[in-house]
Formats: structure tokens, C-alpha cells, sequence
């Protein structure tokens, strides 16, 4: 404990707070409650034993995969500390990608996009593992009011009129069974007991919908070759239009001088776990950059494999319950998860926090109806997130969960028209990062300027090769010779 911490133990705060989850979402919504509600006690519990460093743990099951923090979230996050994240993440290894001119993208069907001399929104690139414990630092060494605790969350206190805190097993002796608590959030991810939880206490009926490609991701660490420090972000792009399994592979930077390289398949196009499987499937995308650049890269760990439900979109509309209970809020992947190919979790958590902190500000924590506020601010963004994953999953073969309706096929038509015409029209292109960097709403997409370019295609001819610099062609070409003649053959390579 600090001595920060010390001190507000020693003073009698008003009112005490339990968040439930140690994950970004859990960090954020306490952020959030400590930033808005400086003489609030809050309570972090987690029922994992959370790391003394940048490790990965057990409650995070994407964690050994790749992650983006985008431009919309993070902006979300700077606003919730006193203390600069961003900074702290870049001190510690972590990249900041310029969506204009700092990654290399290879569109579904449409060619390569082209780097602007306008960056664009920013991404932060890095491990899961570091940015949760670069986050968590922030909080504590910030938020000298919120305390960290070993627990598992068992059901609520309260009645269908006003949850009042939390039971618990498996804590610190010092805590009990049962923390009071003047407001409960769940962010306890994934895994969520929200709806055992409620039904305890009266609550039924909560809408629920799941939406599932398949995805398998497979993930693989190198070390960067010499040379390719400043080599761009790299993504090879599924293609949700032709009626096939997506494929896809990215190389992303990461802390500690490493390539994260991470390949995707939905049902029936899955990518393989063994070291070679796993380049032969990276070579025989539709570009074969990504194997390319690995083949003459040092491999530092196997090969990892995540699937099933860890990758499945699936919503629990709270907003729409007919009953609510008092004090009781759900935010980050316990109220929405989404395909994590499409990097938008995180932000849409800390978007959430976002929301409830403005909330906690304009109306204070024991207003009524605090708690329906924030669950309908938090589920606009989750829309946004929402109309992104599911509307281009629902596209590929043996999707679970639903299949392409009229509303489905105008939109990805639309979409696929905007993507063709943002490979040389800096509107278009600019219309697509701010939806898909969560910086502004679908409705981007629908300007005058957007509209334009999507009606009338790209102002520049499409490139098929991607757009490197003199530089990047040196290390590509080089890393390239590695790539032995019999893996170049497969289909497709």
C-alpha cells in the first residue's frame, strides 16, 4: 500500500464502490469512478492472481493475441487519468500507428490501400499483457482510493429495486463474504455472471444475441529482423464478399524490439498451429507479405491457437430490460463482446467508462436512474462496434447465429464500394478510419463526401504490389529470399 493509500485509508470516505474485473474494463470503469468521485471508496476485485509485471494470466484468453488500442479509445482512456497513458505505454516499448501512412493494408478485394501524407487517426500497438499493467499502474499510482483484491463474485446483494454490493468467496479474510457497496459495476469480461447474478435477485428476460464466423486466430512472436525496426504495421485483410472462409495474417509491431504476427480463419479456413503450417497458410493469402517478412524472421515462441467462444460476437441488451435495479451497472465485453479481428473491444470499454464518468459528473453517484443512463450511453458505442463485426461476419459460410438479411447485403455492398474507392480517395479513406478507429459513428460513412467518392470509385488507379518506401523494399526483398520455392507454390502464393 502507498503512502497515498495509507492516508485515505485513515480518512472516512462517503460512499464506497465495488467494480468486479482487473481487465481494461474493470481498470477504466474504476478510473472513471475515481476521477469523477474523488472521496469514493472503490473496491477492484478479480478472481485471478494478477501479475507483478507485463504477463499474461488466465482471464484474459486473447491475450497472447494481437490487440489494438484505437484512436477513439484511447482518447477515451487519456480522459479518465490524470496521468498521460499514453506516454507510459510508449516509455514502455509500445507503438503509436498512423492509420494514414503507417500501416501497409491489403484490402478484401479492392488492392492495396495507399499511404497518405495525412496520417490520420493513431493506433497503439502492443502486447495485451503490457498495456494491462502499464494501465493498472496508472490507476493506483493515481487513485490512491482504489484498492486491489483477490475474489470471486458469487451474486448481489439487493433486490430488483437496488443492488447494495456483492457477495464473494476466496478473498482476503479481511473482506468477508459480502462487500456493501453504494454502486456495483461488472466488467468482469467474457465470463460474466451478470445474468445469474440478476436472475438472484429478480431480474429475467435480458435479450441476449450471439453471432459466431468461426474465427480461429494463431499467433506467433519473432524478433524483429535488423533493419525492420521502422517497418510498417502489415495486414493482409479477409474478404467477406466471395462466399469463402476468411483468411487473414498481420505482422504488428509490439514492445521488447518483437513482431507479434497473427493469423485469422473463420469456419473452414482455419490456420494451422504448427510452426510450418503456420507460414505455408501466411504465404498462400491472397499477398504473400506477411510469410514473406516472417521467413526470414526469428521465431521466439510456438505457435498459439484461440477459438470458439473467445472469439464469438455476442450482446446482452440490458438497456432494453423492462426492470433495472438501482446501482447496478455492466460495461466492456460483460455487456457486448465482439470478433476480435476487428481490434474495437478495449475502446468500446473505455468509451463506456467514458459515459459513466460525464454521467457521475452531471448527476452524481446516488442520482435515480444513474444506472439506465450509463447502460444506454455505453450500448451507442457498442452500436457502432456492434454494426462493424456483425455486419461483415455474417457474410462468411457457416456462421452461427444469424445469416445475411436485405439490411445485411445493401450495407456490405456499400461498404465494399467505399473500400474500393478508399484505395485512391483520401475522403473515402478518411470516412472508413474514423468509423473503424471508433472516432466517429457509422453515419461517418454516409457524408456528402463519403457518398461521393463511394459513387463515383477511386480517383487513382488501384496498386497491386503494397506502397513501400526505397527502405522497406530493401528489407522485404531481403527477408523474402528465405521463402524457399515449394511454400511459394501453394495456391494463391
Amino acid at each position: 500500500m502507498t503512502p497515498a493509500q495509507e492516508h485515505y485509508k485513515e480518512k472516512q470516505l462517503s460512499h464506497r464502490a465495488v467494480v468486479v474485473g482487473a481487465g481494461i474494463a474493470g481498470l477504466v470503469a474504476a478510473a472513471a469512478l475515481a476521477r469523477a468521485e474523488p472521496t469514493l471508496r472503490i473496491v477492484l476485485l478479480d478472481r485471478d492472481e494478477l501479475p507483478e509485471g507485463p504477463e499474461n494470466r488466465r482471464g484474459v484468453p486473447q491475450g497472447q493475441h494481437a490487440h489494438l488500442l484505437m484512436a477513439g479509445g484511447l482518447s477515451a482512456l487519456e480522459s479518465l487519468f490524470p496521468v498521460r497513458v499514453q506516454d507510459r505505454l510508449l516509455e514502455a516499448g509500445a507503438h503509436r500507428i498512423a492509420l494514414g501512412n503507417g500501416m501497409l493494408a491489403r484490402t478484401p478485394d479492392s488492392g492495396w490501400m495507399r499511404r497518405w501524407r495525412w496520417n490520420g487517426p493513431h493506433m497503439i500497438t502492443c502486447t495485451r499483457a503490457l498495456l494491462d499493467w502499464v494501465v493498472r499502474q496508472a490507476l493506483l499510482d493515481s487513485a490512491p482510493n482504489v484498492s486491489l483484491h483477490r475474489a470471486t463474485v458469487d451474486g448481489l446483494l439487493g433486490d430488483a429495486e437496488r443492488v447494495r454490493g456483492v457477495r464473494i468467496s476466496g478473498a482476503d479474510p479481511a473482506l468477508g463474504s459480502e462487500v456493501k457497496a453504494d454502486l456495483v459495476i461488472d466488467a468482469s469480461g467474457r465470463g460474466s455472471g451478470s445474468l445469474k447474478w440478476l436472475s438472484g435477485i429478480g431480474i429475467s428476460g435480458v435479450e441476449e444475441t450471439r453471432l459466431d464466423s468461426g474465427l480461429t486466430n494463431a499467433t506467433r512472436i519473432y524478433r524483429t529482423p535488423a533493419g525492420a525496426e521502422s517497418f510498417p504495421l502489415t495486414v493482409v485483410q479477409a474478404n467477406p464478399y466471395d462466399g469463402r472462409p476468411g483468411r487473414s495474417a498481420m505482422v504488428l509491431p509490439i514492445e521488447g524490439n518483437r513482431w507479434m504476427v497473427s493469423a485469422g480463419g473463420t469456419r473452414g479456413g482455419e490456420p494451422p498451429h504448427d510452426p510450418e503450417g503456420f507460414l505455408r497458410y501466411t504465404l498462400s493469402l491472397p499477398h504473400p507479405i506477411v510469410g514473406q517478412l516472417i521467413s526470414g524472421a526469428e521465431a521466439l515462441t510456438d505457435v498459439v491457437v484461440s477459438r470458439g467462444r473467445s472469439t464469438c460476437n455476442a450482446r446482452r441488451y440490458f438497456e432494453r430490460a423492462t426492470r433495472w435495479p438501482e446501482r447496478f451497472i455492466v460495461l466492456g465485453d460483460a455487456l457486448a463482446t465482439f470478433n476480435p479481428a476487428y481490434g474495437q473491444g478495449m475502446s468500446v470499454a473505455a468509451l463506456g467508462a467514458q459515459v459513466l464518468a460525464r454521467e457521475l459528473r452531471q448527476h452524481g453517484l446516488t442520482s435515480p436512474g444513474l444506472s439506465r443512463r450509463v447502460l444506454h450511453g455505453a450500448a451507442r458505442h457498442v452500436d457502432t462496434a456492434w454494426a462493424t463485426a456483425v455486419g461483415m461476419d455474417v457474410l462468411y459460410p457457416g456462421v452461427l447465429g444469424g445469416e445475411p438479411g436485405l439490411t445485411d447485403r445493401v450495407a456490405a455492398r456499400y461498404a465494399r464500394r467505399l473500400t474500393r474507392a478508399a484505395t485512391g480517395s483520401l475522403d473515402a479513406a478518411a470516412a472508413l478510419w474514423d468509423v473503424t478507429s471508433l472516432r466517429a459513428s457509422p453515419a461517418r460513412v454516409l457524408r456528402p463526401k463519403a457518398l461521393l467518392a463511394a459513387a463515383t470509385g477511386p480517383l487513382l488507379p488501384p496498386i497491386s504490389e503494397p506502397p513501400l518506401s526505397p527502405s522497406e523494399r530493401e528489407v522485404l526483398d531481403r527477408l523474402k529470399k528465405n521463402v524457399e520455392s515449394p511454400v511459394t507454390s501453394l495456391p494463391g502464393g
